[in-house]
């Protein structure tokens, strides 16, 4: 899918809707209108108004970054012609990655659930998939793992870490974009939630909106002869669900890093190992070479063997991101 924006100011129709817009929805003595953003690329955004109007808009700032799912209040510059942010409401599930630099940048806000899709091709990256699950669980955003393109033979490694995730709690999900097959029940978990749609380049984010929502300006990328899949989604965009309920598709991704001061300390997100925390010797315990520590003890049984390699992984990135000398490079580099 592929959302595109023109390069200097809206359309002249569309600056005419904008300015109509505020007297029309609220009247000559409230020009604010309220909004929900849709779909950004950079400054330019655009939102959806109460009564199902889809405007151009221009951001307040670099300095206040706007996503989607964002609320905001947009009231029509008569200088400029165009219909500006002037207010963004308070956010909740806030979905954040890490910069080059270790600072958090939003990706989403507002959100209820987390949609980690993986396939049998490409060949899934569970330390990724394990790393988007962590800062949902730090967001307070309920997750699930879908296995899309499930009409392709599952190999066995696969199948055992989806099995695990489901024994963790998340819900997992077959599904094909394909041949419809668990788009029932991927519609009933859906049903009146704000969700995202992340993970790795190729896994058919976008073949699986189009099978949702055959109206979406979707556009799917097929499998390269090397078996590795090729992203096509440039912009994230939001979308209404029938019967309730809204669906942002975002651009896969070769890594992800969720921001790292946003993440639970202790465990990072991983709640196997937060269960077993309070049994370790010492509170500020790592779970690395700290004596009596209760979850290197469960390695192999309660905590697998992946998953703690996946704890270590970000665990190094954590602290290597928080280092002063992470962070001096930092300001030298701005």
């Amino acid at each position: 899918m592929s959302e595109r924006f023109p390069d200097k100011k809206p359309d002249r129709n569309l600056r005419a809707r904008a300015r109509e817009a505020p007297e029309r929805s609220h009247g000559a003595a409230l020009p604010a209108l309220t909004a929900r953003v849709i779909a950004a690329h950079g400054q330019l955004l655009r939102v959806c108004t109460s009564a199902g109007e889809e405007l151009l808009a221009r951001s307040p700032g670099r300095d206040r970054p706007l996503v989607c799912g964002d609320y905001v209040q947009c009231a029509f510059d008569a200088r400029h012609e165009e219909l500006r942010i002037v207010a963004i409401a308070p956010r909740t599930g806030a979905l954040f990655r890490s910069n080059a630099r270790g600072k958090g940048e939003l990706i989403a806000a507002n959100l209820s659930l987390l949609l980690v899709v993986v396939a049998p091709l490409p060949t899934p990256d569970f330390f990724i998939v394990d790393r988007y699950l962590a800062a949902a669980q730090c967001a307070g955003i309920r997750a699930a793992v879908l296995l899309n393109k499930s009409e392709l033979a599952v190999d066995a490694p696969v199948d055992q870490e989806l099995c695990g995730y489901a024994r963790r709690g998340n819900a997992v999900l077959r599904v094909s974009a394909l041949t419809s097959s668990g788009l029932p029940e991927l519609r009933a978990l859906l049903d009146q939630q704000t969700a995202v749609l992340v993970g790795q380049s190729g896994v058919g984010k976008s073949s699986l909106l189009r099978a949702l929502l055959p109206h979406a300006a979707a556009s799917v990328g097929a499998l390269l002869r090397d078996d590795e899949g090729r992203h096509t989604t440039s912009a994230t965009r939001l979308y209404a669900l029938p019967g309730g309920g809204e669906l942002i598709d975002s651009p896969g991704v070769r890594d992800f890093a969720p921001a790292i001061d946003r993440l639970d300390a202790p465990a990072l997100g991983f709640p196997e190992l937060a269960a077993l925390s309070a049994q370790c010797r010492f509170a500020d315990c790592r779970h690395l070479r700290e004596p009596d520590c209760a979850v290197r003890r469960a390695i192999g049984e309660g905590v697998s063997e992946r998953r703690y390699e996946s704890y270590r992984r970000l665990r190094r990135l954590y602290e290597r991101l928080q280092s002063p000398q992470h962070s001096s490079a930092s300001r030298r580099d701005r």
